[in-house]
């Protein structure tokens, strides 16, 4: 049992020193340029690498739904992967960051912006302005919001167990949902930051390893 349970280990070993660093099959990395960024976005799959210090700890927040409902759309890496390469041709679609600043300039998907959720928290005409200057929404001659032109919004945070992009589009008092967005343009990448760490996925930002 012993010599068959080394054989094991041992293959298992051979096999994660050879595997290639995938994304998806086929795919070691990609390249996107969006808003005249370039982002090479790969795998580190080391066998001396870790999962990011700032995403260790289990310490944290509360488990997210895997359907925020209303219409979102909740997605895995390998769609927000397919949204990012879309994006890069598309200027109708936005990467964001829907975590304070702070978090963003620490560490932070390539190639997205920060739109922090605090900006629809409580001011209403702070978010109507976020909605006009940041995602494509107009306004009518009489105030009203028209979503004719609003950008789809590929929204992440820090993981499942963050509640700030759920904040951005569902539960802060100026919501896009509550301020009318169209559910169908709002995307949610549950996993995140957790998630894409985890997996080794390329970062950037002031703690970048």
């Amino acid at each position: 049992m012993k010599v068959l349970w080394a054989a094991f280990t041992v293959s298992i070993m051979a096999f994660s020193a050879s595997a290639e660093s995938l994304i998806r099959p086929g795919m070691t990395e990609f390249s996107v340029t969006i808003g005249g960024q370039t982002c090479v976005i790969g795998r580190n799959q080391a066998e001396d690498n870790q999962v990011h210090p700032a995403y260790a700890s289990t310490a944290r927040g509360m488990p997210m739904p895997i359907s925020l409902g209303n219409g979102i759309e909740t997605l895995g890496e390998q769609e927000f992967i397919d949204w990012m390469q879309k994006a890069a041709s598309d200027d109708s679609i936005v990467l964001v960051d829907t975590r304070t600043e702070s978090w963003h300039q620490n560490l932070r998907i390539p190639c997205t912006i920060n739109v922090p959720y605090t900006l629809l928290n409580d001011d209403k005409d702070i978010a109507i302005f976020t909605l006009l200057d940041y995602f494509g929404v107009a306004e009518n001659d009489d105030g009203s919001l028209n979503f004719d032109t609003a950008k789809t919004i590929v929204g992440y945070c820090n993981g499942f167990w963050c509640g700030q992009t759920p904040a951005m589009f569902l539960k802060a008092k100026y919501s896009l949902i509550n301020l009318g967005y169209p559910a169908e343009k709002l995307k949610y990448y549950r996993g995140g930051m957790q998630a894409w760490t985890a997996l080794g996925m390329t970062v950037e930002g002031a703690l970048q390893p």
